[in-house]
């Protein structure tokens, strides 16, 4: 099955940018939506964006629109998430996942079939 390795996590400052990347590799076949999540200790796993990287739509959760983008780089089969304008509040495990379809917007973890391991990102003032 598909393996997905995210990277580029690390440490921002308020109102600057991080570029992560969700590397998918393996048999990926029929997994057409690729999305990020985030998690931080107390909270329920929140989508942040995902793609359909078959027909390119997008989706963001309002915290995040205008503000991050999702470039889909098909030769390396790599979803990016170009964060700017960054905010404290960004701070979290950043998690790769990838499902079949993006359904219910793409934004809810319970249709994604495989996880990556995370990237942390700690986002200071």
């Amino acid at each position: 099955q598909g393996q997905l390795v995210e990277s580029g996590g690390g440490s921002g400052q308020a109102g600057g940018s991080v570029r992560l990347s969700c590397a998918a590799s393996g048999h990926t076949y029929g997994f057409y939506c690729m999305g990020w999540f985030r998690q931080v200790p107390g909270k329920e796993r929140e989508g942040v964006a995902a793609m359909n990287t078959v027909g390119g739509s997008t989706y963001y959760a309002d915290s995040v629109k205008d503000r991050f983008t999702l470039p889909f780089d098909n030769p390396k089969n790599t979803l990016n998430l170009h964060m700017n304008n960054l905010d404290p509040e960004d701070t979290g495990m950043y998690i790769c996942a990838l499902a079949s379809w993006c359904g219910r917007g793409g934004l809810s973890q319970y249709q994604y079939n495989y996880w990556g391991q995370g990237t942390r990102l700690t986002v200071s003032s």
